[in-house]
Order: structure tokens, then C-alpha cells, then sequence
């Protein structure tokens, strides 16, 4: 079959609305599992044969639904998770492309494509997605149509999954850059009130600092408290005392 100039030129206008939008929504959000959960539906814009779409995530090596574009896609993802058995589920693991049509289906998953028949899904197009080590998967696309997908649906899928991770990526590496920071920050605050609260029992008590601190130590533990907790409070006592 050949693809009209026009109807390939609206496709990849909507490929370019769709990473436009993510790439809006990256900038608006620090919420990875949120920006997760556009995907679905810009998929569905962006790639013609498609009827449904969901995005599969591996925990730990499990496979669960991060968002969709439906309950029924939804449910025929957890008939693969249960079967362990289907296109996405391959996609996550093999890290491979996987198209198929409902005679190939029900050769390689049969649960699977039973369920999908009944639901009216007979084609299926799965590309692996990487964000981190963290959030990887399968973008999921199903069918209605008998040999749904064209090799123009799978470059579309490509193309939109090949942008998308790249800023899910650089996004995920901010995330974390700025998590890192915070921690960074947060033991620098609590190093400094801790020395605070050492050098007012070194003054009071005339001891030295290993011996305040582990009075400091022994009075976490004691009250099964945060170190870093201990010492504000005991400063900010001496401080309103005085």
C-alpha cells in the first residue's frame, strides 16, 4: 500500500504535537510517573492504527500498567502480566520491537490473544521504552483492525518513542541530580547544628567534643530520635534561655 505525501505529512504533524506537548509538560513538572501518564494518549494521536494504548513498567522484573488510554486496555495488559505471556511483556524484556496479528497471537500467547479477540483487539505493536534504571518497559498499541499496523505505524512509534525518552531521560537525570542536592544539603544543615550543640556542652560542661557528642549519640537513642533532631532542639533550648 502507498502512503499519500498528505496523509504522511498530517502524520508526522501529529508525532510533532504530541513530543511538543511532552516536551511542554517536562518543563511544567518534576513528576516522572505524572509525564509517564501523557504518554498513552499522545501515542494514540501520533500513530494511526491505533485503538488503544498503554504503557508497561517493570518492578523489580514484574510488569504492571503505568497509565493507558482505558480500562479494557488496562485489563488485557493484566491478562499478559498473569500469563506472563504477550507483545509488551517481550518488548520489556527482549528489548525488541514486536508486531503481530491475531493468527500469530494466538500461536505465541493464546490466553492473551483469546481475551484480546473477545475484547475486540486483533492487532498488536509493542516498542520497548528506557527511561532509567528505574523506569523501564513497553509502549503498548492495540488494534482493532486485522493487520492494523503498516510499517508507517512502527516508524511513527519509533520516532515518538526514540524523542520521548530522550527527554524523559534528561529529565530523569535533573530528578535526581536535584534529589542528590537536597540530601547534600540536608546532611551539610544537620553536620552544622550538631557541631552547634557539641560546642555548647564542650562550653557548659568543660568536656571534650567526642564526649559531647556522645552524650548527643546516647540521648538519640534513648529517646529513639533523629541525632540531627536532638541537637536543634537542645540549641534551640540554651538559645531561649538565654
Amino acid at each position: 500500500m502507498t502512503l499519500h505525501e498528505p496523509a504522511l505529512g498530517e502524520s508526522l504533524d501529529e508525532v510533532t504535537r504530541a513530543l511538543n506537548s511532552l516536551e511542554e509538560a517536562l518543563s511544567r513538572s518534576d513528576d516522572l510517573p505524572a509525564l509517564v501518564e501523557l504518554v498513552p494518549a499522545q501515542v494514540h494521536r501520533a500513530v494511526p492504527g491505533a485503538d488503544g494504548v498503554s504503557v508497561t513498567l517493570l518492578d523489580d522484573g514484574k510488569p504492571y500498567t503505568a497509565s493507558a488510554t482505558s480500562q479494557l486496555v488496562v485489563d488485557l495488559d493484566a491478562v499478559e502480566y498473569r500469563e506472563d505471556a504477550g507483545p509488551c511483556v517481550d518488548a520489556a524484556k527482549t528489548r525488541q520491537l514486536v508486531r503481530a496479528g491475531m493468527d500469530e497471537a494466538l500461536e505465541r500467547w493464546p490466553v492473551f490473544a483469546r481475551a484480546c479477540r473477545s475484547a475486540g483487539m486483533v492487532s498488536f505493536l509493542s516498542t520497548p521504552l528506557t527511561v532509567d534504571d528505574r523506569h523501564a518497559g513497553a509502549i503498548n498499541v492495540y488494534s482493532t483492525r486485522d493487520n492494523g499496523f503498516a510499517d508507517l505505524d512502527v516508524q511513527l512509534l519509533g520516532l515518538y518513542t526514540a524523542a520521548a525518552e530522550v527527554g524523559l531521560r534528561s529529565h530523569s537525570r535533573y530528578l535526581r541530580a536535584y534529589e542528590l542536592s537536597e540530601q547534600l544539603r540536608t546532611a551539610l544543615d544537620s553536620r552544622a547544628v550538631i557541631d552547634q550543640a557539641k560546642g555548647i556542652m564542650m562550653a557548659v560542661h568543660g568536656i571534650t567534643a567526642d564526649e559531647a557528642f556522645r552524650l548527643l549519640v546516647a540521648q538519640s537513642q534513648r529517646e529513639n530520635r533523629k541525632l540531627r533532631v536532638v541537637a536543634e532542639e537542645f540549641v534551640s533550648d540554651v538559645l531561649s534561655r538565654r
